[in-house]
């Protein structure tokens, strides 16, 4: 009993204190007019409002109303405010308008008409604006543009973090400056790192680019970006596309992750790979991990696999000049395979070089040495050359075969057949004459410093000695085994692709 009593006297001693304190936090939330306006008191629909007229001023929670003229609405705690209306809610952070209505219990400012916000990173205008201040978010949602240094920004939905200078735009977003410009379904602005986040279908175009993706980021201060989801990205006569793309565009370096391909539209060239990288002032690109070339159109499709490739480009010309392929470099060809530890493929003259322990196939033939150049042209081989070591050798039967074996060889061809062999300096020769009915007439051999041997449907017709030639035929019986193999021959046939998946097959 005593407790309560001394509990009642406590109440009453404190309860002075109480209502003041709690008239203190009414008057903290309620719509507050500054002193100097004009009050007009009119008779209307709503007992308790008043009219201000003589550019009155409101403060609500720290933040400041102006305006020309306002209603205040005592009991609803709100207000609508005409003319030259101006919210400032931070040192920072405007906003203006011709119309505005404001909650001071939801603390929500709709303002209408020719609606401006201005802080120190962007200017955003629109119709129609909702500023939550409990949630410092200013939204539209009829359309709006907001500039912001040397960008300008449209889009049909915006909302505005003033807190964090997050923009986030929906539907219809469109960025212009003077690099390039940008179309897409929604993104995501940040004023203070200027940076840019996209989502969903969206295009760049830049004075001499384009750029496709459906997720990305830019960074406006280092003009680099990282694209993914369908990434494209189109420079002059190429195009670069994969799982990811980063681009730095003031250097005009971009790189490619999984699924690469960098296609040039002028020369038909395709490049694939797991990993690119593409510099646009050197001319200059690389792929790598799975890397292939594919060259040519759908009927005469050479396909061309090492582990990494390097194109050079023709800067002014905007194509392909020369195309480099290292490290176990192998190719496909429907009349042409071949094999080699690394490529060369000039596109002015139309030539491909092989380097270090170079193996060639065409129709039954195989053909070695320690370089070999091609030198093609309208979609047919031309030439053939062979330096240092040069052996041709062309299966007879399971365990014979004829063979060509000189310093260098020169082989001619006609509509991609092989019709003449020249060979250069320390030539030998090994070929097996057979009947028609395929009966085996003798073994042919010969050696001299030149020959000349003319080939018709992969058989040898006849042979133009030159300097006194030595050479014999000899009955089967009469020459051993070891006698009809030159030296350094060798058959490889377990190497040759045999369709063009095979080129990444790994050598046994």
């Amino acid at each position: 009993m005593r407790f309560r009593v001394k509990l009642l006297r406590i109440l009453i001693l404190f309860a002075p204190f109480l209502m003041f304190f709690q008239v203190a936090a009414q008057n903290h939330y309620r719509i507050q007019i500054m002193p100097g306006a004009a009050e007009m008191r009119h008779s209307t629909s709503i007992s308790d409002a008043i009219r201000f007229v003589g550019n009155p001023v409101f403060y609500h929670d720290g933040a400041y109303l102006y305006c020309d003229s306002a209603w205040l609405m005592e009991e609803s705690n709100t207000v609508d405010c005409y003319g030259r209306v101006r919210i400032k809610s931070s040192d920072t952070l405007n906003l203006y308008g011709k119309f505005l209505h404001y909650d001071g219990n939801s603390k929500i400012a709709n303002l209408r008409d020719n609606v401006k916000l201005v802080d120190n990173q962007a200017t955003l205008t629109t119709d129609v604006m909702v500023f939550d201040r409990n949630t410092q978010i200013a939204s539209y949602v009829t359309g709006g543009k907001i500039v912001s240094k040397d960008n300008t920004l449209t889009s049909k939905k915006g909302y505005y973090h003033t807190d964090t200078k997050k923009m986030y735009f929906k539907e219809d977003v469109v960025v212009k400056n003077p690099d390039y410009k940008m179309n897409c379904d929604t993104l995501l602005y940040n004023t203070q790192t200027r940076i840019s986040y996209f989502l969903g279908p969206t295009i760049i175009k830049g004075k001499d680019n384009y750029i496709y993706c459906e997720n990305g980021e830019y960074d406006r201060k280092t003009n680099k970006s990282r694209f993914s989801l369908n990434a494209l990205l189109v420079d002059e006569n190429r195009r670069l596309t994969g799982d990811s793309l980063y681009y730095d565009r003031n250097n005009n370096y971009g790189k490619a992750v999984q699924h690469v391909v960098l296609t040039d539209t002028v020369q038909k060239i395709v490049l694939r790979g797991n990993m690119g990288e593409y510099w646009k002032k050197k001319g200059l690109a690389y792929i790598t991990n799975q890397a292939m070339a594919i060259l040519g159109d759908k009927k005469d499709t050479l396909y061309l696999h090492a582990d990494t490739l390097k194109a050079i480009f023709d800067t002014a010309r905007q194509e392909t000049r020369d195309l480099y392929a290292y490290y176990g470099a192998r190719f496909f060809r429907n009349d042409l395979q071949g094999e080699c530890d690394s490529l060369y493929y000039g596109f002015a003259d139309s030539t491909i070089t092989m380097y270090h322990s170079p193996i060639l196939w065409s129709d039954k033939n195989q053909l070695t040495a320690d370089t070999i150049r091609i030198f093609t042209g309208k979609k047919t081989i031309k030439l053939l050359k062979l330096y240092n070591a040069a052996f041709i050798v062309n299966k007879d039967s399971t365990t014979s075969f004829n063979q060509i074996r000189g310093k260098n060889m020169t082989g001619h061809f006609v509509d991609n057949r092989l019709i003449r062999i020249d060979v250069e300096g320390n030539a030998e020769t090994v070929y097996y004459i057979r009947e028609d009915n395929k009966n085996l007439v003798g073994i042919n051999k010969a050696q001299g410093s030149r020959m000349h041997l003319y080939i018709n449907d992969n058989k040898i017709e006849r042979i133009t000695y030159f300097d006194k030639p030595d050479g014999n035929m000899f009955p089967e019986k009469d020459l051993s085994a070891d006698k009809r193999m030159l030296k350094g021959f060798q058959w490889l046939s377990d190497h040759r692709p045999l369709t063009w998946p095979d080129i990444f097959r790994k050598k046994q």
